[in-house]
């Protein structure tokens, strides 16, 4: 009994001491997103689209500089150049040029688990693992059209969400121009903490089905691939 205690004792010690060295930070950084085109997940590159992530991150210790746990909140972009063709820097009336993308805005929550291996007193690299969920809130399609250098006609419309949630499928107006409001997936991430300034890389791939509509064997499967380079900074000692 008398060690139950003590051992209950030791494991509470350790969880309030690597709470109160809990740290709070932001980040940000570039997206370059797709979307996968077949139902085997592959992409095509020339679809890839620039865009950008901000937010806020914690880094909860649970083996000090060794593991952590590193949940966060982003406003991220996605999305994919649906079609483009012709030359943009030539275009005529008889070869036009023409661009269509679509560029969904999501809160993201990846839930990640960061191993580090020290370098110095205070830096390490790192390599991160772990799941995200995310919740469509904006985005836009747009289109880009033009039949001379000096000629450009762009339209703007808002994306539309279907309204399924995880738990429910019954949206009677499903459809292909509709993008599913909730995605989830999942993370890789490596990168190196110097002075609690960070910098990383890292790899989303969704798992969920990105356009609205029933699965079956001909519906398209597209889901959500992101590359992401960040920047950041944790306040707060280690």
């Amino acid at each position: 009994m008398t060690k139950t205690l003590i051992l209950s004792f030791a494991a509470l010690s350790i969880s309030f001491a690597a709470m109160s060295q809990a740290r709070v930070g932001i980040k940000g950084g570039l997206n370059l997103s797709n979307i996968s085109t077949d139902n085997s997940g592959g992409t095509m590159n020339k679809k890839t689209l620039p865009g950008y992530h901000i937010g806020v991150i914690a880094d909860f210790p649970l083996l000090p500089q060794i593991l952590s746990f590193q949940p966060g909140v982003y406003y991220s972009t996605k999305g994919t150049k649906d079609l483009e063709i012709g030359d943009k820097n030539n275009p005529t009336l008889t070869d036009p040029y023409s661009k269509i993308t679509t560029n969904p805005s999501y809160i993201d929550i990846p839930l990640n688990f960061v191993f580090g291996i020290p370098i110095g007193t205070d830096s390490r690299l790192f390599a991160g693992v772990g799941p995200y969920f995310a919740f469509g809130v904006a985005g836009k399609n747009k289109t880009e059209f033009k039949t001379s250098p000096n000629t450009t006609i762009t339209t703007s419309t808002s994306l539309k969400w279907d309204d399924d949630t995880p738990f429910n499928n019954g949206d009677a107006n499903q459809g292909r121009d509709k993008y599913k409001r909730f995605d989830w997936g999942g993370n890789l991430m490596v990168g190196a903490e110097i002075h609690n300034f960070l910098i990383s890389a890292q790899y989303g791939l969704g798992m969920a089905k990105v356009y609205s509509g029933q699965t079956n064997s001909t519906d398209e499967k597209g889901k959500n691939r992101v590359f992401s380079v960040s920047v950041g900074y944790l306040f707060g000692g280690k």
